[in-house]
């Protein structure tokens, strides 16, 4: 099997996540988005597709928890947003197989990246859509620049750019966590024990 470098970008713990809602605290809400990297962390590192995972962050804790669970940490040299964040990823990871991944998605299975990044390796570049179908969860290119357009409709801008979407049944590997919505439905899914064990109001448990 082809294997693949892997980038994902962390914002610091407290500018990430603000969408999720009020917690009972500020730790609270930075332990949340911690849980949320360390289940799709244990999910993607368990791939026999995922060579070496590097997490680009300037966090400290984010970087504790991302080495401890066997991640390589680059620091956000760029400091200019996420996008920027993954190109300086892509060119530290090296390689010409490289993909992208959103750090919260909770309800990842090792099954569905193995599968998306075997079905992104027959194609120069390829994104895996969100369960909304307009962002992207994942990009991979097996050569050439990674050249990330996430933010809003990045599904339409990847597409754009030349990426093919990928059509799979990888329901853990498209919900990514943005809204408490989010979280509800990840759940649903089936989500890593650190994620579970969080008692915000109005998602279950």
């Amino acid at each position: 099997m082809q294997r693949w470098s892997v980038v994902v970008p962390v914002k610091p713990l407290g500018l990430a996540k603000t969408r999720l809602g009020p917690a009972t605290t500020r730790a609270a809400h930075e332990d949340l988005v911690l849980a949320l990297l360390g289940d799709t962390l244990e999910a993607a590192l368990a791939s026999p597709a995922v060579g070496t995972l590097w997490v680009v962050t300037d966090d400290p804790r984010v970087a504790a928890a991302a080495a401890g669970a066997g991640a390589r940490v680059a620091p956000d040299v760029p400091a200019a947003g996420l996008n920027a964040a993954l190109v300086h990823g892509a060119r530290t990871a090296g390689g010409s197989r490289v993909a992208a991944m959103h750090a919260d998605l909770p309800a990842l299975r090792t099954t569905e990246l193995t599968g998306a990044l075997a079905a992104a390796g027959h194609h120069r570049r390829a994104f895996v859509a969100d369960a909304e179908g307009t962002g992207t969860t994942l990009l991979a290119v097996t050569s050439g620049d990674l050249s990330p357009a996430f933010g809003p409709g990045s599904a339409a801008a990847h597409a754009a750019g030349g990426a093919v979407p990928l059509t799979g049944d990888w329901p853990g590997l498209r919900r990514d966590v943005d809204t408490p919505a989010h979280l509800v439905d990840a759940r649903a899914l089936g989500t890593g024990p650190r994620s579970r064990a969080d008692a915000r109001p109005g998602a279950c448990a």
